[in-house]
């Protein structure tokens, strides 16, 4: 079963639109351009989107690079140096398209991961991270991966390759990720 699973999510991968560049070199362009500026990244997404989106800024954070959750109490206001990076999977929900909308007219750059590239939290979008995996919009019929599993684990899996990514270029090692992980536990 677990190799099924994880054949399910790698298939996301194999899946391309040549309309869209891809998310992995997306998220990394958009991450490292805002660190080159000093800036931010804040993540925002609902349900186990959000989740995902979570352990992302958990590791940014043991990047060195400061890092947000909207909405945690000791998040600061968003600025023209920051990155908002979104999920909306079947391309918008109300509250996502609501923070997108803010973090624009706040000139902050905004990147939606997304399913549905053409979907309402894409508008506010300044870059679109396309993840061809299937979500809660598209009803039952998704193997042995329920509802929107298959993109919240393809989430995973790409946050996990933007972080190795991000590690590369910006020259960090192992050692120094681990030194910045909380002592607190």
């Amino acid at each position: 079963m677990a190799t099924d699973i994880c054949n399910q999510i790698s298939s996301v991968f194999s899946t391309t639109d040549p309309s869209h560049p891809p998310a992995l070199d997306v998220l990394v362009s958009e991450i490292t351009k805002t660190a080159s500026q000093h800036g931010r990244v804040f993540v925002h997404g609902v349900g186990r989107e959000g989740l995902m989106l979570k352990a992302l800024c958990m590791r940014l954070a043991h990047l060195g690079l400061p890092s947000h959750c909207v909405a945690d109490v000791t998040a600061p206001p968003i600025t023209p140096t920051d990155l908002l990076l979104a999920s909306a999977g079947p391309g918008g929900f109300p509250t996502v398209d609501a923070i997108c909308a803010v973090a624009r007219s706040a000139g902050a750059r905004v990147v939606v991961v997304t399913a549905r590239p053409g979907g309402s939290a894409s508008r506010e979008a300044t870059a679109v991270a396309y993840l061809a995996g299937r979500t809660m919009a598209e009803g039952e019929g998704g193997g042995l991966l329920p509802m929107g599993s298959l993109y919240e684990g393809a989430m995973f899996v790409l946050f996990e390759m933007v972080v190795w990514r991000l590690a590369e270029e910006l020259g960090q090692s192992e050692e120094e990720i681990r030194s910045r992980h909380t002592n607190l536990e």
